[in-house]
């Protein structure tokens, strides 16, 4: 990886799911890091997967980085790489023609994407991946407790 590249670490977590959620993210560039999390109280594990990703992104100052993203989440790396251009094409409707779950973020993460050049590395979650367990401890740890 390119020392020109920003790495950005991110992870979702619900107790319940719905329920209470937390996220977190870790930029890694040059030397430098930084690190965010946050929650919500009525929430899914995915809407926190995509919210990890959206506000990692957003704390990049600079349009046109290099972004490479590390995600446990099948369901956001593939939205993005997989589904995203077919449910615009499609009025934000799914292959069965249903409305595609959790848009308002899709949408987010898509005007986020365009502003950079960003890739993906899926890592398997809870297997000892450092930065995955770094930013899974940040997301449970902002899950609100009330």
């Amino acid at each position: 990886m390119s020392e020109n590249t920003i790495n950005l670490y991110t992870d979702g977590a619900c107790s319940g799911n719905p329920g209470p959620g937390g996220w977190g993210a870790l930029l890694r560039w040059n030397g430098h890091e930084k690190e965010l999390s946050g929650g919500e109280k009525d929430t899914t594990n995915n809407r926190m997967e995509m919210t990890a990703v959206i506000e990692g992104l957003k704390a990049i100052k600079k349009p046109g980085a290099r972004v490479h993203i590390h995600t446990d989440s099948k369901y956001v790396m593939d939205g993005v790489t997989k589904w995203l251009e077919g449910w615009k094409a499609k009025g934000w409707k799914t292959a069965a023609k249903k409305p595609v779950k959790n848009e308002d973020l899709w949408k987010e993460i898509d005007s986020l994407i365009r502003l950079h050049t960003v890739d993906f590395t899926w890592v398997k979650g809870h297997a000892g991946h450092p930065e995955n367990e770094y930013v899974d401890k940040l997301a449970v740890a902002a899950i609100p407790r009330s």
